[in-house]
């Protein structure tokens, strides 16, 4: 008999349920923990720039050749796409859950290259733009200037120099990007009055820009082969690309007969900007660089926060005067608290199991077998979860706590088939321990396939749906099956080793508890018989109870998750076409004094794109 085995050896058994809570610990450290599993499906982005030109010529320039070159990719869901006034194109594909994305960001790139050549030259000497696209966003941070002394586009370069860098090199980021970048550009504002006096064209200043703007490669001097030989070979430093407003504006656009030059400065005014003002950011209505960061698909999001957060207290000693940083949104405020409730809630039902097995067994010696079991099928758990990919989130942890009921009950089957032997037949531990397994075997085997049977076809549901569902089936088979294995290895040994005849007759209140529940047990069986006379009276009963699950499943709000306080507001104001950046900031702001009134919360953030990012109420710390 193969529990006969364990029995004969005990420290077998022993090692085994080490073995699988060593492996169990190791996965817990190393698996990821999120609020929720990861079932957004992944996405490929493509941005492509067209200088100068309006939505409709991007859409029919750039837009056409890319999307009748992507459609149709491997295994895409669907694309949607933005052709802007401000000359930008953004491309997002979905492809279907559980699509590798780095396969899917090949594939597209693939087919943007076969489209490439369509493309106007404006757009390909700027780039195509091809990446993953996270939709996992992790928080946000904001950079400001308390005394105002610095302005908006520094703040938005230094953030893009100095921390974007800094902060995509944590494993676990998947993306950093600002909200309405304000990156440096040397803008050039053209006089038309002056370039028609003048016979002059945008045309002719472009070309004299191009022209005399590039990195120049002058040679070396005194590099072989030569007719006289020389003592030194000497790389000529050239001047490269112009850097200064003053460099730009000597840019000759036309050398005169007479001599004289016609430089850009006398046809335009110059200065050093952004290279583009079509959006802005805001934090309660002053101006803000905000910095997105992005998860990589199955990262630590706990941990990676924690990085995040050394990272910019490393970064915050080199900032200079007057500039400081402030997270004004974080998802894994919510990820920790749902997490420690669910863990609080675990520890508390582990208590709560153990007293109700010892109410009912009487003997702590009884209830140290069964308690014993739980944290090797518990933690044994981890490893399999490793395994298949998942991580530790609200569903996993939520059927570990479902669970926790269920694996004790082999155990305790055991357990007390042992002690009824002893009482009874006066059998010696060991030999009432075997006879107890042969007994026992069978029904342990029989209840787990009657799970598992239960649990097992729901994790074949196919869509996000199914993804929710695989985890929460699967972590409770697999919990389990490992508390199968214990009750017939780990409990037999442990009974052989512990258990002592008469140990189990309960005393005092514990024995008018057992009393009671013998004559509940006596009523149950004589009600059991009544009903199994009367098959048709039971067959009644039993379709009154599924009518009544049907009405109430019918009755019950339906919902893809249950709505939770995340600690942050969030609201998106879409202003009609052809709005003006003013008119936009006009609404945002007092979109933000209605937010910050109504809703109570301290801190409201406007990125472009028209929407509001609200934090939580006063009463808490940090607030978006």
């Amino acid at each position: 008999m193969f529990s006969a085995f364990f029995i004969s050896r005990p420290k077998f058994a022993l090692v085994i349920s080490i073995v699988i809570s060593l492996v169990g610990f190791i996965a817990l450290s190393v698996l990821p923990v999120e609020e929720f599993p990861d079932v957004a499906p992944p996405q490929v982005q493509v941005t492509a720039n067209y200088t100068g030109a309006n939505a409709t010529a991007v859409e029919q320039s750039v837009a056409a050749p890319i999307e009748d070159e992507v459609n149709g990719v491997d295994d895409m869901l669907y694309m949607s796409s933005n052709s802007n006034n401000d000359s930008t194109y953004t491309l997002t594909v979905t492809f279907d859950v559980g699509t590798n994305p780095d396969i899917a960001a090949v594939n597209i790139q693939n087919r943007v290259a076969t489209a490439t050549a369509q493309l106007p030259s404006e757009v390909t000497r700027s780039g195509v733009t091809t990446k993953k696209q996270s939709s996992s966003l992790l928080m946000v941070i904001t950079l400001l200037s308390p005394k105002q002394s610095r302005d908006a586009l520094f703040r938005s370069n230094y953030a893009s120099i100095n921390i974007q860098y800094s902060l995509s090199r944590i494993k676990g980021v998947g993306s950093v990007s600002q909200f309405g970048p304000l990156d440096y550009g040397m803008r050039v504002w053209l006089d038309p009055d002056r370039l028609t006096s003048l016979n002059l064209t945008t045309a002719d200043v472009s070309n004299a820009i191009s022209s005399q703007n590039v990195q120049a490669t002058a040679g070396q001097l005194g590099a072989p082969p030569y007719d006289t030989r020389s003592h030194f070979q000497l790389t000529i430093q050239a001047k490269g690309r112009l850097k200064t407003v003053e460099e730009f504006g000597n840019i000759v656009l036309r050398a005169n007969a007479d001599g004289s030059f016609i430089r850009l400065k006398d046809v335009a005014r110059i200065e050093l900007g952004s290279q583009n003002y079509g959006s802005t950011t805001t934090l309660n209505n002053s101006p803000a660089a905000a910095i997105g960061i992005y998860q990589s698909p199955g990262a630590n999001a706990l941990d990676v926060a924690n990085k995040i957060y050394a990272e910019l207290e490393r970064l915050e000693k080199r900032f200079p005067p007057d500039v400081e940083y402030n997270i004004v949104y974080d998802t894994t405020l919510s990820v920790r608290a749902s997490v420690q409730e669910v863990v609080t809630t675990l520890f508390m039902t582990l208590a709560l199991v153990v007293a109700v097995t010892f109410l009912f067994l009487a003997d702590w010696r009884s209830t140290l077998i069964p308690t014993l079991a739980i944290p090797v099928s518990l933690i044994g758990t981890f490893a399999f979860l490793y395994l298949f990919g998942f991580s530790i989130n609200t569903i996993t942890l939520f059927a570990i706590i479902l669970a926790l009921g269920v694996v004790v009950d082999d155990s305790i089957v055991v357990v007390e088939n042992v002690q009824r032997l002893m009482d009874e037949e006066g059998l010696e531990v060991r030999e009432a321990t075997r006879k107890s397994m042969q007994q026992v075997t069978g029904p342990v085997i029989a209840t787990t396939l009657v799970l598992l049977a239960v649990f097992v076809p729901v994790s074949f549901m196919p869509g996000i749906t199914g993804v929710r569902y695989r985890q929460f089936a699967i972590t409770i088979s697999v919990a389990v099956c490992i508390s199968s294995l214990n009750a017939l290895t780990l409990a037999p040994a442990l009974c052989a080793l512990i258990l002592k005849p008469g140990s189990s007759k309960p005393t005092g209140p514990l024995g008018y508890f057992a009393a009671a529940v013998d004559w509940m047990r006596d009523r149950f069986g004589s009600t059991a018989s009544a009903m199994v006379r009367r098959v048709f009276v039971s067959l009644a009963v039993f379709a009154l109870f599924v009518a009544a699950t049907g009405w109430l499943f019918s009755r019950v709000p339906t919902g893809f998750l249950p709505l939770e306080d995340k600690g942050a507001l969030m609201a998106n104001i879409q202003l009609p076409d052809g709005a003006s950046l003013s008119r936009t900031q006009e609404v945002a702001e007092r979109a933000s004094g209605m937010m910050r009134e109504i809703a109570g919360v301290r801190d409201v953030l406007a990125v472009p794109g028209y929407s509001l990012l609200s934090g939580a109420a006063r009463s808490r710390r940090v607030s978006t």
